[in-house]
């Protein structure tokens, strides 16, 4: 029997979507990437769904997912103006 885990998802606060003052954005190459969800577990917004769908507008641009990569399958893309 595999445990079901609890996890919260970012909505609209009243300073809005958090996303627009991001500097940097994660970028997934799927060529690289082995699906292991590390990225999905270690982001502390909980951006990355189960697909590893990258909720832009929510996510802050830390980096931690590209960090914790075991296959550095996510690079961190500087936003444009």
């Amino acid at each position: 029997m595999s445990a079901k885990v609890a996890i919260s998802r970012p909505i609209e606060g009243a300073s809005g979507k958090t996303g627009s003052w991001r500097t940097f954005r994660p970028v997934i190459d799927r060529e690289t990437c082995n699906e292991c969800g590390l990225c999905a577990m270690y982001c502390p917004d909980g951006v990355i769904d189960g697909d590893l769908k990258i909720d832009l507008d929510f996510c802050k641009g830390c980096g931690i997912c590209a960090r914790e990569c075991p296959k550095n399958a996510i690079k961190m893309i500087r936003e444009e103006e």
